[in-house]
């Protein structure tokens, strides 16, 4: 069991960037048993992977088209994984959600559905 809760979203122009936060709490264990997800999704369409981190495991990972502008990091002492985008673009915009799935749970971390645990969400809109 996990609470997460994004913050940071909002209003940017075309070029610009972001910095989301995830806060985790109520978890069981440590915050470093699970693996940290960010995802997204546009109006009227699916949500998709944007990376992801597992202390321990390894680089953050990232999806393909996200590869060089998407930086995913945590600060354990915190309990907060963050999510920095740069030269944003108009089809970035959409709600920005943090995942938290166990470490040890198999399955693309890419993916939503390896992901039992999630935030509410924050609204990103990057206008041109």
């Amino acid at each position: 069991q996990i609470q997460l809760t994004e913050s940071g979203g909002g209003s940017v122009l075309a070029g610009g960037s972001l910095r989301l936060s995830c806060l985790a709490s109520e978890y069981s264990g440590s915050y470093t048993d699970y693996c940290m997800g960010w995802f997204r999704q546009a109006p009227g369409k699916r949500r998709e992977g944007v990376g992801y981190i597992c202390t321990g495991y390894g680089a953050p990972e990232y999806r393909d088209a996200m590869q060089g502008r998407a930086t995913i990091s945590r600060l354990i002492t915190k309990s907060t994984a963050y999510l920095h985008i740069a030269n944003l673009k108009p089809e970035d915009s959409g709600i920005y959600y943090c995942a938290a799935a166990p470490n040890w749970k198999t399955g693309s971390l890419i993916t939503s559905t390896t992901y039992p645990y999630w935030g509410p969400g924050t609204q990103v809109t990057v206008s041109s």
